[in-house]
């Protein structure tokens, strides 16, 4: 009996229900990211058939990465995700060099990539908040109201989330599922008011037509064409930002396993 007690204290307790999981992931996935770059990659490939290629081949780049993970995660049910899986497949100093790799680097990136879009997004509602309000300058320095609210989000939501697992999940659940509701009501707007054939024929003309976009010194729009390895390099630099806003697939493994 006591045995069962021991183990039954030191094992997780599942706090996350299905619709928290999903709105977790799912406002992992339709993140900032998204929004931030789209534009890069149609100045990258130039055109709407290359951009919506671009968001189908992350699909199924993101799709197969899911459907691995879960594969992993029912082989090694345990907590630390990709931590587990290296150190299974080679060694634990991998497994601990990755592990800190992710905590000093790649996650500390994702985390302020993030709030600087959220910081630049409301610079639109908020004037205040903008790169171009600089609040210090000190020379070398400069402090702007964009890099406060940046800083003071990431610590807010940081103090929320080590309160406990409770009021992250409202959170994310609360603005996931706004989130969703615009996006949602951005589609049917789009639909309504741009469903023309003028329009539908204006954005798909030369869909195809694969070149790179940049201004000249004078402000003038530029393009080059785009083929052979070019096109190939085009290719993998949007999928670097496509990824990158894809990168939610060890979480819905985590997910999988602690719930």
């Amino acid at each position: 009996m006591s045995s069962i007690n021991q183990n039954e204290t030191a094992s997780f307790k599942p706090s996350l229900g299905l619709l928290d999981a999903t709105m977790i992931v799912a406002g992992s996935m339709i993140g900032s990211g998204i929004f931030i770059v789209s534009s890069e990659i149609a100045r990258s490939v130039g055109s709407a058939g290359w951009l919506m290629a671009m968001w189908v081949l992350t699909g199924v780049v993101t799709l197969i990465a899911a459907l691995s993970y879960g594969e992993l995660s029912g082989m090694f049910p345990k907590a630390g995700g990709q931590y587990v899986y290296l150190r299974e497949a080679y060694n634990p100093f991998i497994a601990f060099l990755f592990g800190w790799t992710q905590f000093g680097v790649i996650q500390a990136g994702t985390i302020a990539a993030v709030a600087v879009a959220f910081a630049k997004y409301t610079a639109y509602l908020w004037p205040g908040v903008s790169e171009n309000n600089i609040l210090l300058d000190f020379g070398w320095l400069k402090i702007t109201g964009a890099q406060l609210l940046a800083v003071a989000s990431v610590i807010l939501l940081t103090f929320i989330n080590t309160r406990g697992v409770k009021g992250g999940k409202i959170i994310q659940t609360v603005f996931t599922i706004t989130k969703l509701a615009s996006l949602f009501g951005l589609i049917i707007f789009g639909l309504l008011l741009g469903a023309k054939a003028e329009i539908w024929n204006a954005n798909w003309q030369n869909a195809w037509t694969a070149q790179s976009l940049s201004l000249d010194a004078a402000g003038g729009l530029t393009t080059a064409a785009l083929g052979g390895l070019a096109l190939m390099g085009a290719i993998s630099v949007s999928m670097k930002g496509s990824l990158f806003s894809s990168d939610a697939t060890e979480q819905r493994d985590l997910h999988r396993r602690g719930n």
